[in-house]
């Protein structure tokens, strides 16, 4: 595998910011892979010799005690700015030097170039004398960048420039160095922070969203140079210091280790990658939770809702109508509520009613609006909503769908509780897998609705007069499948089907069937696994000739449980009503 059609030692990098930091390491372990020719070059003055009293002295006191020293003979006064500024010199001139080498010893060339990349003219004017050796410049990583890290009040008009000059300008000047049509790589080293934003960083943000537009549109004047902006996620190096890593890590943000992100880099300039002109390689920048006021607020939001938009309602068809699971609208209040408090997390809901619910077909309204109510918040504890869902008939009728008496955010989750009755073990009651729960019907069994998108209660461990344990495995839906119902936080689907087990257990016990009514309790202490087994313990707990109230205990193999749906009610109705 090459990099271009060429042979690798024939592709010439230009590559800012590329002598030192994670831009360095990215580059030597693209030249592991890619002898190529790099033109490395920074702000760095690259000494051709260290003094004497440096050499091999590696402690960082005793090199800044011999700083002093040497400053004390030459008669100048060793201030601690003058000590480490003298100390980051040096140490810049060896990690420069190191790249160098470590570029050189896997079997690529590089040469370095002291130059300012916001500088156009003096960059030309270097760059000149290093094509005649090195030939035409084919590929342009640009890692360059500053921080200037502020609350936007405090940031200066020098602060904005320094951060930003060094992104736009430096990519507009690398540009004009090099004629388009013999560009053959295009890598940007954008961050995070420009597709998600960060507080304090509005200026590193704007310059790395420019780059991300930049990206794309070379890749549109351009197709067949391979262009791509990476937003890269915080390293494990550099300038993530523990008590960074600290703070990324209570708001739950990963960090990249450097052997895995610079190999990210290099699989990102495979050929199959060509059309890519974005990626994100890291967490979401989640912002920490903003002081609560004491005014307790109202929302009210809109949204249309089609058939068109939301394919896995073809799914969900109860007597030839597309019905809108009820999940669903859960994870639409919860997702409202996240989103207007930042950090907050939600953990539960209480007594949900499906009231109308909502089917498309002819008495889909023109819009549904849900309302929230705040009812009470606890500064960096928890803030509690009531939610009502409805709409107006063309006639004027409010007609109520779904409504929850509380839904609680926290700062803070619990700690994951364990299954007190856990039973795994198969007593080889129901024998039937898989598909058959919902394709096959018998003279005693009346199969689930679902389709192809809910399908996933794989089997049955066991089932009593009082309680059925089953094994599911929620697979991923595309976000189109997912409409305008995506997965976040909560997953409408995974806990739609975290409820089928009372439908065999209906059916097994009583041949009869029902649909969801309400949910006395909620509760999420992480997210539902995907692709991968998890299990459903259901315990009946009160069951009449008009309905039945179940409890539904998520959990793993362990019995570590993800979340408790508690008083889950059913109404139960004749079979021949689902048949249409």
């Amino acid at each position: 595998m090459t990099l271009t059609t060429k042979t690798p030692s024939t592709s010439v990098f230009l590559v800012s910011g590329g002598a030192k930091g994670i831009t360095a390491k990215c580059t030597i372990k693209l030249a592991q892979h890619y002898p190529c020719k790099f033109i490395l070059i920074g702000r760095s003055e690259l000494l051709d010799k260290e003094p004497d009293w440096a050499k091999d002295c590696f402690d960082e006191p005793v090199l800044k005690k011999r700083i002093m020293e040497d400053l004390l003979s030459l008669g100048e006064k060793p201030t601690p700015m003058n000590v480490q500024n003298l100390y980051n010199k040096i140490i810049s001139n060896r990690e420069i030097k190191q790249t160098l080498e470590a570029i050189q010893q896997v079997g690529g060339h590089a040469e370095y170039l002291s130059v300012d990349v916001t500088d156009g003219h003096d960059l030309k004017q270097k760059l000149a004398t290093v094509i005649e050796r090195t030939g035409p410049i084919t590929g342009i990583i640009h890692g360059a960048g500053n921080l200037a890290d502020k609350l936007i009040e405090k940031k200066t008009e020098q602060d904005f420039e320094k951060v930003y000059t060094a992104k736009v300008k430096g990519l507009e000047n690398l540009l004009c160095c090099v004629q388009p049509s013999q560009l053959e790589y295009l890598v940007l080293f954008s961050s995070v922070t420009g597709f998600y934003g960060n507080i304090g960083q509005t200026d590193y943000a704007i310059a790395n969203e420019i780059l991300n537009k930049s990206a794309h549109l070379v890749k549109q004047r351009y197709p067949e140079c391979h262009v791509v902006a990476i937003n890269w996620g915080g390293w494990d190096s550099g300038m993530v210091t523990p008590q960074l890593k600290k703070e990324f890590a209570r708001r739950g943000i990963d960090i990249l280790p450097v052997e895995v992100g610079t190999q990210m880099l290099v699989n990102e300039l495979h050929p199959a990658n060509h059309k890519t002109a974005q990626v994100v390689i890291g967490s979401p920048l989640i912002p920490p939770p903003a002081p609560l006021d004491s005014q307790l607020r109202t929302y009210r939001i809109r949204r249309k809702l089609s058939f068109e938009a939301n394919p896995f309602l073809l799914d969900h068809i109860i007597a030839d109508k597309p019905v809108l699971p009820a999940t669903c609208a859960v994870s639409w209040i919860v997702d409202s509520c996240e989103q207007l408090y930042p950090g907050y997390r939600f953990f539960s809901n209480t007594d949900f009613k499906v009231l109308k619910g909502i089917t498309f077909n002819e008495t889909l309204a023109d819009e549904y609006i849900l309302d929230l109510q705040e009812i009470s918040k606890t500064d960096s504890q928890e803030i509690i909503f009531q939610a009502k869902i409805w709409s107006k008939t063309p006639e004027g009728k409010t007609n109520y769908h779904f409504s929850i008496a509380q839904v609680q955010l926290v700062q803070k989750l619990p700690e994951l509780p364990t299954c007190e009755q856990l039973n795994l073990e198969e007593d080889n009651i129901i024998t039937m897998t898989g598909k058959y729960f919902y394709q096959t019907q018998t003279s005693s069994f009346f199969p689930l609705f679902h389709g192809a998108s809910f399908q996933e209660l794989t089997r049955v461990l066991n089932i009593s007069s009082e309680k059925i344990t089953t094994e599911c495995v929620w697979h991923e839906m595309t976000d189109k499948q997912q409409g305008q119902f995506p997965v976040a936080w909560v997953n409408p689907y995974s806990i739609d089907l975290s409820t089928h087990p009372l439908w065999i257990w209906m059916q097994h016990f009583h041949q009869e069937i029902c649909l969801p009514a309400g949910i006395q309790k909620y509760e999420q202490y992480t997210q539902t696994p995907c692709n991968t087994p998890f299990y459903v313990s259901c315990e009946v707990k009160a069951k009449t000739s008009s309905s039945v109230i179940a409890d539904f205990i998520v959990h793993d193999s362990q019995g570590q449980v993800c979340s408790r749906l508690l008083g889950g009610k059913g109404i139960i109705i004749p079979t021949q009503s689902l048949r249409g």
